[in-house]
C-alpha cells in the first residue's frame, strides 16, 4: 500500500462518524421514497416504542393523596402514583380556584434540577420559593394561574428520586441519570422508556380527575422534560397540544456536537430518523417550539434547522397554522412569553 493510499485512511474516528451519520440520513431519505408518509409514520412510532423499551404496568396500585394545601388562587395537592410494579412516584396537582366548569389540563415535565418542586414554586425542602425563579421559571404555576389544571410528576433520577446508591457516595449528587441509564441499557431498556411510562401514568391520572376535561389536555416539557414530552405526545394521540422548550434541535447539532447527560441518548435511534422527523410525528396536532437564542446545549442554529424541517412536515399535512415557533433572547431556560397563552388558547 502506497503512502497516498494510506492517507485515505484516518487513525482517528472523526471521518468514520461523519460517514456513518451521512449513511443513516441517506437511508432515511431512501426509505421515505419507497413508502408512503402514513406508513413511514406508523413504522417510526413502532420503532420509537421498541427502542425506548417497555415496562410492566402496575394495575393494582391506587393513587394516594399525600397533601392538600389551599392557597390564595389555587389548590396544591401532592399525590403518589405508580406506573410499574415496585416503583412509585410523587406528583403535584395544581387546581385554579376561580375557574368554572371542567378545566383544560396540562402535564408539566421538568428537566434537570431538583424535581417537580422546582416548577410549582417550591424550594427543594418543600417551602415556598419567594425569590427569583431559576431556569424552569415555575412554569407549572404559571400555567395554573392561567386557568389550567396541572400535574407535575417527579421525574425519576432527580430531587427526591435520586438513587440511594448515588447519595451514599455523594449526598449532593445532582442526579442519578448515569447509573439509571447504564443499568437499564444493560437490560435492554432505557431511562427514557421508564420516564415516559411514568409520564403516561400521570397523564392518565389527570385525565381521570373530575375537575378536568379529558378532551382538552396538553403537555409542556423543558429540556430533558421536552424529550419525555414529545414521546409521550406521540404515544398518546389524545394529547391535544404540545409545547417543547429548550429541547428541539437536530441530533447532529446538539447531542452529537455538545456534551449532554447520558439520558439524552437512545441506542439505535439514528438508524430510523433524525430528531425533527420524530418530533414531526406529533403532526397535525398543535405544537409550539420555544428556544433561547443563546442556548449553549441546544444551539439556536440547530433549533432553526429543526423547526424548518418540522414546518415542512406540518405543511405537507395542511396543518402549518398549528405550528408556532418562538426564539427568545435568553439561554437554556423557559421563556413562556408566547407559549403559556398559546397553550391556554389552544386548549380552550
Amino acid at each position: 500500500m502506497t503512502w497516498g493510499e494510506l492517507k485515505m485512511y484516518s487513525w482517528n474516528g472523526d471521518s468514520l462518524l461523519e460517514q456513518l451519520y451521512n449513511e443513516a440520513i441517506e437511508q432515511h431519505q431512501n426509505h421515505k421514497a419507497t413508502v408512503g408518509s402514513d406508513e413511514r409514520s406508523r413504522m417510526l412510532k413502532e420503532a420509537l416504542q421498541e427502542l425506548i423499551g417497555s415496562f410492566a404496568p402496575n394495575a393494582t396500585f391506587r393513587p394516594k393523596l399525600l397533601e392538600r394545601v389551599e392557597l390564595d388562587d389555587y389548590i396544591r395537592e401532592r399525590i403518589e402514583l405508580s406506573a410499574t410494579p415496585g416503583l412509585s412516584f410523587g406528583a403535584y396537582i395544581l387546581l385554579p380556584k376561580q375557574a368554572e366548569g371542567a378545566l383544560p389540563g396540562v402535564l408539566a415535565l421538568h428537566g434537570h434540577g431538583y424535581g417537580s418542586r422546582e416548577i410549582v414554586g417550591l424550594l427543594p425542602d418543600g417551602s415556598p420559593d419567594s425569590g427569583v425563579p431559576g431556569i424552569h421559571q415555575h412554569f407549572a404555576l404559571e400555567l395554573a394561574r392561567r386557568g389550567m389544571a396541572v400535574i407535575a410528576p417527579d421525574v425519576i433520577g432527580f430531587g427526591e428520586r435520586r438513587l440511594h446508591a448515588d447519595l451514599a457516595v455523594n449526598p449532593n449528587a445532582p442526579s442519578s441519570c448515569y447509573r439509571l441509564s447504564t443499568e437499564l441499557m444493560m437490560l435492554g431498556k432505557t431511562l427514557t422508556g421508564l420516564r415516559v411510562a411514568e409520564s403516561l401514568r400521570a397523564y392518565a391520572y389527570l385525565a381521570g380527575r373530575p375537575e378536568v376535561d379529558k378532551e382538552r389536555i396538553g403537555v409542556m416539557g423543558f429540556s430533558g422534560g421536552g424529550l419525555i414530552a414529545y414521546i409521550t405526545s406521540i404515544l398518546r394521540p389524545s394529547i391535544r397540544a404540545t409545547v417543547l422548550t429548550g429541547f428541539t434541535n437536530t441530533f447532529k447539532d446538539s447531542i452529537l456536537a455538545v456534551h449532554h447527560c447520558i439520558d439524552n441518548y437512545t441506542p439505535g435511534i439514528l438508524r430510523h430518523a433524525e430528531l425533527p422527523e420524530l418530533i414531526g410525528l406529533i403532526a397535525p396536532r398543535p405544537l409550539f417550539l420555544e428556544s433561547g437564542e443563546r442556548d449553549p446545549i441546544f444551539p439556536v442554529e440547530g433549533f432553526r434547522r429543526a423547526a424548518s424541517a418540522i414546518h415542512e412536515i406540518y405543511e405537507s399535512k395542511g396543518a402549518s397554522d398549528r405550528l408556532a415557533v418562538d426564539v427568545f433572547p435568553g439561554v437554556h431556560e423557559i421563556s413562556g412569553r408566547q407559549a403559556y397563552d398559546w397553550l391556554k388558547e389552544t386548549l380552550t
